[in-house]
């Protein structure tokens, strides 16, 4: 969490940020010119590497293979499906719901203009989510938060379709709730519904929608932390940091954005002021993890269509999310926070595209003290990031598997570095792939569209496969770069 920068260091910063634009701007000739449609297919195709379960007869990605065809079935219920979150063979659910919803929001803006062929890809990387999240709330009471033994699978290094590692189903209950995974799965499902319901499937997009009330129904009633109620399965690689209650509001927002019920307007502005204490910190936050700055943006435009503006936070807290963004860079222009992985904030490039966008059909700008941030100068800085990760940086290669002439090589994803079934069908035991691990040799399986965890602080970049904070790739980083490679597609 960042402390709040003196009014001077953020005129300064803000400053320095615009230079760099305009200097970026004013290259920009001598820049590379991205094709933004080969990255977007490539970013949705990277979904299939990640499927879990039954793999279907259209699989692009023909070196993956069915995979965990027994999850749940010692529970009484079928969990097969969903995706893996990154480079171990765990389905965390929380991670998984906000990459869904990240990945519909994208194709909720900007679908209509990526073409049949991805608009139909992507349909299906949604689905194949969605029709997962529908077996994990299909128990009252119950919520499936996650499958897989975490300690085990990192304990190995061994392709999905060889797991010999407990395939541990951990649930949230009444009894043991966990509101920030109900939530965001009740989020996920909002989010999807708007987008089939958009895109022409009526009957699922009703299904998904009552689900999706259903379940934040469930989360809110029963509140508490996964962290408490399932333990080691969440801790220490998906703990919930910043509450529940960012979750509680987020799902509440995207189920008032699919429904336009005043239920989930007045639960959201209520309990805005209601938590207060837990959120107010985290303003200018958005991830898998915390999801405050997604919310104040994702209802700005309603609440500028009700003339709402001075009566809520959620305008004024959107502009603050903006002016606090143009304040951390690496010397590449890359937007910098602290963490292990910095091309995971892709998140927060989609979300200053959403609003400079919602700004641009509003007339509006966003005064940060004495300097004016226009929607165009926020569209060029979100530019200027994807153009970073697809090559205009200083190590000058693209951090996007398969995007370009220099991209990574030795990513930290099991499946990709270890030979396909098809060409080494034995079994390879837990500690079998070990060798492949720490081999200098190039990964085996191109893990097409895999956006890495991207530059150190200094911009550079290793390409090995044990650094997993530079090399290992994620859905919540891909996710939010197809609606940003989208809205770039249909302007190149």
């Amino acid at each position: 969490m960042k402390n709040r920068k003196s009014g001077f260091s953020l005129l300064f910063s803000i400053f320095i940020v615009s230079l760099v634009i305009i200097i970026r701007i004013a290259a920009a000739t001598k820049a590379i010119l991205h094709d933004y449609g080969d990255a977007l297919s490539k970013s949705i195709l990277f979904f299939e590497g990640q499927r879990s379960g039954k793999l279907p007869s259209t699989q692009r990605l023909t070196w993956r293979k069915d995979s965990a065809l027994r999850d749940g079935f010692d529970n009484g219920v079928d969990l097969t499906g969903g995706y893996y979150d990154a480079g171990d063979n765990v389905k965390f659910n929380f991670p998984m719901a906000f990459s869904t919803t990240i990945l519909s929001w994208g194709i909720l803006e900007y679908g209509k203009s990526i073409g049949p062929s991805n608009l139909k890809d992507a349909l299906e990387a949604i689905r194949w989510s969605t029709d997962y999240f529908l077996k994990a709330t299909s128990i009252n009471g119950v919520v499936f938060a996650q499958v897989g033994d975490p300690n085990g699978d990192h304990n190995c290094w061994q392709r999905p379709e060889d797991m010999d590692t407990p395939r541990t189903v951990y649930a949230v209950t009444e009894k043991a709730p966990g509101s920030e995974v109900s939530a965001e799965i009740a989020a996920a499902l909002a989010a999807s519904s708007m987008v089939f319901r958009a895109f022409g499937d009526k009957v699922y997009a009703k299904v998904l929608l009552q689900r999706a009330s259903k379940v934040f129904e469930f989360a809110d009633k029963y509140r508490g932390s996964y962290n408490d109620s399932i333990g080691a399965g969440a801790c220490p690689f998906y703990c919930d940091f910043n509450g529940y209650q960012d979750e509680l509001l987020w799902a509440s927002a995207w189920l008032h954005k699919a429904t336009r019920s005043p239920v989930y307007w007045n639960y959201v502005s209520q309990n805005m002021k209601n938590f207060e204490s837990f959120i107010e910190g985290s303003m200018s936050e958005f991830g898998w993890d915390a999801k405050h700055a997604g919310i104040n943006v994702l209802l700005s435009k309603f609440v500028v269509n009700q003339s709402l503006e001075y009566t809520t936070p959620f305008l004024s807290n959107a502009d603050k999310f903006v002016c606090n963004e143009f304040t951390e860079f690496l010397s590449g222009g890359l937007i910098y926070k602290p963490g292990m992985c910095n091309l995971q904030h892709t998140a927060m490039t989609f979300l200053l595209l959403a609003y400079a966008r919602y700004l641009k059909n509003t007339n509006r700008v966003i005064q940060c003290d004495n300097v004016v941030i226009t929607p165009k100068r926020l569209i060029h800085f979100t530019k200027s990031q994807v153009d970073y990760i697809l090559g205009d940086n200083p190590m000058k290669m693209s951090y996007m598997v398969g995007y370009g002439n220099k991209f990574p090589q030795r990513i930290h994803h099991r499946g990709s570095s270890l030979p396909s079934i098809s060409t080494y069908p034995e079994h390879i035991d837990c500690k079998g792939g070990t060798p492949y691990f720490l081999s200098n040799n190039p990964n085996p399986n191109l893990l097409i569209g895999a956006v890495v965890g991207g530059p150190k602080i200094d911009d550079s970049f290793a390409d090995d496969r044990i650094d997993a904070g530079q090399s290992e790739p994620a859905t919540y980083v891909n996710a939010p770069l197809v609606g940003l490679l989208a809205y770039f597609k249909a302007r190149s």
